[in-house]
């Protein structure tokens, strides 16, 4: 599990790419480089590193799912995943 204050500070960038999100793409239709500036650097979704919603795991990132591999193949194994079973052939 990741420390406690990573897990806060990915909160509080979602937080801040959602607060920022129309604004800045209003000013990219305008071309508006110079406020774009201006905005805090974490509200560009580039700078976010996706973390897994369970435990706030960096590796291992499933974007459909929003949790790394071991959460889910746990989850998974468990049938707490809609749609998801394990393969048998």
């Amino acid at each position: 599990m990741a420390k406690k204050s990573k897990i806060a500070r990915y909160n509080k960038k979602l937080k801040l790419l959602e607060q920022y999100a129309d604004l800045r793409r209003e000013l990219k239709a305008k071309g508006d480089y110079e406020a774009l500036r201006k905005l805090p650097r974490d509200s560009n979704p580039n700078r976010l590193k996706n973390r897994d919603r369970i435990d706030g795991r960096p590796h291992a990132y499933m974007q459909k799912f929003g949790m790394s591999r071991i959460n889910f193949r746990n989850l998974a194994h468990e049938r707490k995943i809609p749609g998801v079973t394990k393969a048998s052939w």
